[in-house]
């Protein structure tokens, strides 16, 4: 790698240093491979937990032949501008937003047995009655707002994940690990003074290395996780037992994640409590304010984790038509899905099922590892060409929002609002693509 490539995907440089970097690197005449009809609105940056800055995941998605990049840190949009700019270098589409945990229901509906999925994991392997959420195509005048509405949800999430690191300290001590100094091995591995956020991520990373020096590499560090109680599915013990792997943090994390976290996972408040948890409404609501799209996030039952970060569980499918009648009525214009994670028949299902309640479909594949890639060439086939319409879409509501909010996809005051949905969708599509062929001239 080149100095300047380093630069680019450097946490301790400046956002402005990382976007000179790729400029000049593009500059320097470096080819990329030609463009596809694919697309990824679900990239995670260093701004939560991933070891891609917002300028080296455009890079990475563009040498994907990827059109159009989005990024959705959790309870974090300090990777918007970096991504905006990254994604203009690179003549690329830009979609910009977060991704946020949410009571399902209000708690006044919980106290009246109004609360229909209050006791049931909905998309979220940890939590039951909590969903994941995403707000995208922020336009840039709201940044600020929504930077505002998420930093007490960063605060309240960091002294959480304190409290979790206090009981993940207990299990190495006991191990005869080296235990994890919060500040240095957990914040200091995040951007959270940068406006990014803590995850369980990071402490589960700080805990991965701290267990890989305690057991060592190879079949000693299987051994030991198997002493520990952690289950290992077949194909990645041999992953694991690999001394050479050079991803052996973020595999171990991973495993952690799906068998071992309930063992000191600290359930998350609502914010009415001093908690990190707003009610779905309030967001759906706060989204819309600000011209934003919110999309809620199907995840479908599980049988293999393409990331090894769930186990195989049952989540939504079971009670799908009932949750997505529920989400309609709670204000949500859109549903989020991720093509190589589901089987045709879920992915049929959720997309008739968006059809069904005039729901905006958005696709985008899961960012936060190394060993992902980029490319979603589900996104090529016929059946999926209404995903990229959306994307595109996306792509022109943030920009021509930002200019005059009356031209956001779902202003009322829109000059399209009498039209289908559907026409909608196509019509700001063709506008997105024309925006960034255009390099930014307004059609």
């Amino acid at each position: 790698m080149s100095v300047t490539i380093e630069v680019v995907n450097d946490p301790g440089a400046t956002p402005d240093d990382r976007v000179g970097a790729l400029r000049r690197w593009v500059d320097a005449g470096n080819d990329f491979p030609p463009l596809t009809l694919e697309s990824n609105n679900h990239i995670h940056t260093i701004y939560s937990f991933s070891p891609y800055t917002p300028a080296m995941a455009c890079l990475r998605g563009r040498e994907a032949g990827l059109q159009v990049v989005g990024s959705v840190d959790h309870d974090s949009v300090a990777a918007a501008a970096e991504m905006r700019d990254a994604g203009s270098i690179l003549g690329m589409g830009v979609v910009t937003g977060f991704e946020c945990r949410v009571m399902l229901h209000s708690a006044e509906e919980v106290e009246q047995g109004r609360a229909p999925f209050a006791d049931r994991k909905v998309n979220n392997p940890d939590s039951e009655g909590v969903a994941y959420m995403t707000v995208q195509a922020i336009p840039a005048r709201s940044r600020q707002a929504a930077e505002d509405f998420l930093r007490p949800i960063r605060a309240a999430r960091l002294e959480r994940t304190r409290r979790m690191t206090e009981g993940a300290n207990k299990i190495l001590a006991a191990l005869g690990a080296p235990t994890m100094d919060f500040e240095s091995d957990v914040v200091g591995i995040s951007q959270f003074a940068s406006g990014g956020t803590i995850t369980e991520r990071h402490l589960l990373y700080a805990m991965s290395e701290a267990l890989i020096a305690c057991f060592g590499r190879g079949d000693a560090l299987v051994e030991g996780l198997q002493k520990m109680g952690v289950g290992i599915p077949g194909p990645l013990r041999a992953v694991l037992a690999d001394p050479g792997n050079l991803f052996l943090p973020h595999d171990l994390l991973g495993l952690l994640k799906a068998e071992y976290l309930e063992r000191f996972y600290i359930q998350p408040e609502r914010m009415v409590h001093g908690g990190e948890l707003p009610d779905a409404r309030t967001v759906v609501e706060f989204a819309l304010r600000i011209g934003a799209i919110p999309c809620y996030a199907y995840l479908g039952d599980v049988s293999a984790s393409p990331t090894g970060d769930k186990r195989a569980e049952a989540f939504e499918d079971s009670y799908l038509d009932e949750l997505v009648a529920y989400l309609r009525n709670l204000g949500f214009p859109a549903i989020t899905f991720m093509p190589p994670r589901n089987t045709a028949a879920q992915l049929g299902r959720i997309s008739a099922l968006a059809d069904a309640h005039d729901m905006i479909q958005v696709s985008g594949v899961d960012i936060n590892q190394p060993r992902q890639v980029f490319s979603c060439p589900e996104l090529a086939e016929p059946r999926f060409a209404h995903l990229g319409d959306s994307t595109w879409a996306l792509v022109a509501h943030e920009v021509l929002s930002d200019a005059d909010p009356r031209r956001g996809l779902l202003h009322p005051e829109n000059p399209m609002a009498d039209l289908p949905l559907s026409e909608r969708i196509s019509a700001y599509g063709e506008l997105g693509r024309q925006l960034v062929s255009d390099k930014g001239a307004t059609p």
